[in-house]
């Protein structure tokens, strides 16, 4: 919870001092000698050590395989476990703090594990005290219980439950309610919240917390194929690409009553990505969405990776009329400070993409437009298996008419500087007619054994080539003028794409609605490179900047007229 872990404590009836993060041991007397002392971070089998001794096992809903994992319990000193129960009581999340340093960023990633801030935590939890007390308040992802924690402060009547997929976080879970007296009034269902079932509890439900990151890639088809037919079963339309937090959205529709109300904090992708549909139209009908806070990424929402986060407020069985939109750019004490917008319900049912709401309308010179009312963005053509159709000795032999240099690569923008004239050094992308007969027989021969070759490797079987007319034909959009980068850690590379390459999903293509003169389209690539700045994309989980081709085309540029006169120097 606070990050600043450094307290003067009692431990029995002596005064120590800790210094530094508890998880790493490093315990001190008034005389400054060490009490206890570890130069490393604790490992997983001391803080299965810790949870046990601060009482973990009397947390309902016990389970065999957290009982499997006590078995490999190692002791630590018992100074060591009173530090961290008066931290614990002091408001800190040392178990938390403990296992974020003994498992990397890297690692937490592979189950969506981020832990919250308690700012953050206290701000959600202050929205949800406005209404009737719930008879329960249930976290979909509790890790080590902050939510939990913060609403039996709030809501001393609620009973609390957490479900947690991972046993240790679900051990740190019960440890830290055991330690604050909680253990009557909680339990922990050590589940997978899409098919858990929930103890029946009278009275209303707060769902509140940080349901996991994970994205699509690492989600087993099973999993895909249950949020289909979920979806189906309320008559949505899911993506198979969308991450584990779509999930658990549409999760707690399915298990929330009308009376029921909650907030869950995401990455902000949802507002505008394809995939996130489902999680607008549940926001506006199905669960009662009523409230979004967008926290830009500069604020740092999460410790350990710079996200656009969005905090979704919703109050089931409700439609109200308008929805508050917040762009919040300070976090203080509990309070999300920032700017706040009233968007009316039918703007948001008629908007594709919806972050664009949670700005204000910009202002901008009468002599500049929206990029997007002169060109069309496009990102470039997924081909749905590099290996297979960008060219290497396995096409080898392949008749030169289905090669097509092509950025592969956003490096290959950002080196060429503001003109792409020579594209001698870039790759080619294998793009075959959909109908092989429009190829010279000899030709059409032995692209059919290139095929075969690619079928053996699967190349058909992806998503992208099952949904194409002809899974062998990547399907290349024609040269863009410009070409433009969208996801790095830094601006955009605008390129001026006189080599006519082509490209393919890791680039945009910027086309001209109506014909510019060359002098304008150079005019435009130094403009367009002198002014974007990062706030005006999105910023993902590690860190990355991303400008969806939207989000691109909302750019300020000058009236063709002025491009063509020249820009001033």
């Amino acid at each position: 919870m606070a990050n600043d872990l450094s307290h003067q404590l009692v431990a029995g009836n002596r005064m120590i001092r800790h210094q530094g993060s508890p998880s790493q041991l490093v315990i001190r007397g008034d005389d400054g000698r060490p009490v206890a002392e570890c130069d490393r971070p604790l490992s997983e089998r001391e803080l299965i050590g810790v949870a046990l001794a601060l009482g973990a096992a009397n947390v309902h809903g016990w389970s065999l395989a957290e009982e499997r994992l006590a078995k490999r319990a190692k002791p630590v000193p018992s100074v060591a476990v009173n530090t961290f129960r008066e931290l614990i009581l002091s408001g800190s999340d040392p178990l938390g703090e403990a296992l974020c340093r003994s498992r990397s960023p890297a690692v937490r990633r592979e189950t969506g594990a981020t832990f919250t801030p308690n700012s953050i935590v206290e701000a959600m939890i202050e929205w949800a005290v406005q209404f009737a007390a719930p008879g329960r308040v249930v976290d979909p992802g509790c890790g080590s219980g902050r939510f939990l924690v913060a609403a039996a402060k709030r809501l001393p009547r609620a009973h609390l439950i957490g479900v947690e997929i991972d046993p240790l976080s679900g051990m740190l879970a019960r440890a830290n309610l055991a330690s604050l007296g909680l253990a009557g009034k909680a339990s922990v269902i050590l589940a997978d919240y899409r098919n858990c079932d929930l103890p029946r509890i009278r009275g209303k439900t707060l769902f509140i917390g940080n349901p996991p990151y994970v994205r699509h890639h690492r989600l087993g088809e099973d999993w895909k194929r249950w949020l289909t037919n979920e979806a189906a079963k309320r008559g949505l339309v899911a993506s198979q690409l969308s991450g584990l937090h779509v999930h658990f959205f549409l999760a707690t529709a399915a298990k929330a009553a009308p009376g029921d109300f909650g907030a869950f904090i995401t990455a902000a992708e949802w507002l505008d990505v394809n995939y996130g549909s489902i999680v607008r139209e549940l926001f506006l009908d199905g669960l009662g969405g009523a409230r979004i806070d967008v926290i830009d990424p500069t604020v740092l929402p999460f410790p350990d990776a710079a996200t656009t986060a969005a905090i979704a407020y919703f109050n089931i069985g409700t439609k109200p009329a308008a929805i508050d939109f917040k762009q919040i750019d300070i976090l203080d004490d509990g309070r999300l400070t920032g700017k706040r917008y009233v968007v009316p319900r039918e703007r948001l049912a008629a908007e594709r993409r919806w972050s664009r709401l949670a700005r204000p309308a910009r202002k901008h010179p009468t002599d500049h437009v929206e990029l997007g009312e002169l060109c069309r963005v496009h990102r470039g053509q997924v081909t749905g298996s590099n290996k297979v159709w960008i060219e290497g000795p396995h096409s080898a032999g392949l008749p030169e008419s289905v090669f097509y240099r092509s950025i592969t690569k956003a490096r290959e923008l950002f080196a060429a500087g503001p003109i792409l004239s020579d594209g001698s050094m870039l790759r080619r992308v294998i793009d075959l007619p959909i109908d092989l007969d429009d190829l010279a027989p000899q030709d059409k021969r032995i692209v059919e054994r290139f095929l075969a070759n690619a079928k053996a490797a699967g190349a058909h079987l992806s998503y992208v080539a099952a949904n194409r007319r002809a899974w062998w034909s990547v399907g290349l959009r024609e040269p863009a003028p410009i070409l433009a980068t969208y996801m790095a850690r830094r601006p955009p590379a605008f390129v001026r794409n006189l080599a006519g390459a082509r490209h393919i999903n890791i680039a945009h293509g910027i086309y001209p609605r109506q014909a510019m003169s060359e002098g304008a389209l150079a005019a435009l690539v130094v403009h367009l490179s002198n002014s974007v700045c990062v706030s005006e994309g999105r910023t993902y989980a590690g860190g990355l900047t991303k400008f969806e081709p939207r989000e691109m085309e909302r750019l300020l540029m000058p009236r063709p007229e002025i491009l063509d006169a020249g820009l001033p120097e």
